[in-house]
């Protein structure tokens, strides 16, 4: 199979996170490039745009590009509260209490989304959020 099958970008665009407390984002896909950014948080929530070989071109919530390699990432999905304040409710749909309210800039596990709502974990505190407030949330 030729090489540039091998680079396909099937299946793009899709959410990952970072898997290390640091990973370096770089300004093209390989290590001899300068590094753009460093994330020192495990559990970054970015968007795959490309794929190239081991390196994968990503977004982050703010917008930033750049490549990481894929050992640096996870396709545990995570997402970041944006916006304002978002309660965290009992029940899909948004109906139910408030059990928590996340401020934004908050990173959760994203779990099942349905009809506009996700199943957000912080921490083990778990409640449907509505999947626009979330960074991360619904289809890349």
């Amino acid at each position: 199979m030729p090489a540039i099958a091998q680079d396909a970008d099937d299946g793009v665009p899709y959410w990952v996170s970072t898997a290390k407390d640091t990973a370096n984002m770089r300004v093209g896909p390989g290590r001899e490039y300068r590094i753009n950014w460093t994330y020192v948080r495990k559990g970054v929530p970015l968007k795959v745009l490309r794929v190239m070989g081991s390196w994968r071109l990503v977004e982050d919530p703010e917008g930033a590009r750049g490549w990481i390699l894929s050992q640096f990432l996870t396709r545990a999905r995570a997402g970041i509260v944006k916006g304002g304040i978002t309660g965290l409710r009992e029940n899909k749909g948004g109906s139910g209490r408030v059990l928590w309210r996340v401020g934004p800039g908050v990173i959760g596990k994203v779990g099942d989304c349905d009809a506009g709502w996700c199943v957000f974990d912080v921490d083990g505190r778990k409640g449907f959020a509505k999947a626009s407030s979330v960074w991360g949330a619904g289809k890349p």
